[in-house]
């Protein structure tokens, strides 16, 4: 499917690729990337089984690389996609990197970090979030990873 650059979609699509890579790793598919400036600065995927680390997350991984590319700790002018709503753990790195947008896919009733905060914002107060970008196409990839576990 193609989709107008530069969109909310366009930036999932280009986390959904990151996600793909992870289930072809037989890593749970999730995927990220971080944006400044229309630029894609950094694109991660699920490495916890590769690295042997829980914390091998795509949002972490993702935002360490931005860091590395900005020399900064701070990413108040970037949006990380995600096509996962972000656990609480991913949710505490984003609010400390005071990323300026969190836009995800699909949500996640048994592991999302409104689960865990009560449907309450746990990212920076300054940080806007998006929901349901491509939810169902990202929602299918976890489906078909866990359908194939089985």
């Amino acid at each position: 499917m193609h989709y107008a650059p530069y969109t909310h979609e366009w930036y999932m699509h280009k986390a959904l690729q990151q996600a793909q890579l992870a289930f072809e790793k037989e890593e749970i598919p999730v995927g990220a990337i971080v944006v400044m400036q229309d630029k894609i600065i950094s694109r991660a995927h699920n490495m916890t089984e590769q690295l042997n680390d829980v914390t091998a997350h795509a949002e972490i991984l993702a935002l360490t690389a931005a860091f590395n590319h900005m020399g900064a700790k701070y990413l108040p002018d970037a949006t990380l996609y995600v096509t996962l709503e972000p656990c609480h753990m991913c949710a505490g790195a984003l609010y400390w990197s005071k990323i300026g947008r969190v836009v995800y896919g699909a949500s996640d009733a048994k592991h999302g970090y409104q689960h865990f905060f009560g449907g309450n914002n746990a990212m920076h107060p300054k940080t806007e979030i998006i929901s349901g970008i491509l939810a169902n196409e990202c929602a299918a990839l976890m489906k078909n990873f866990f359908k194939a576990k089985r």
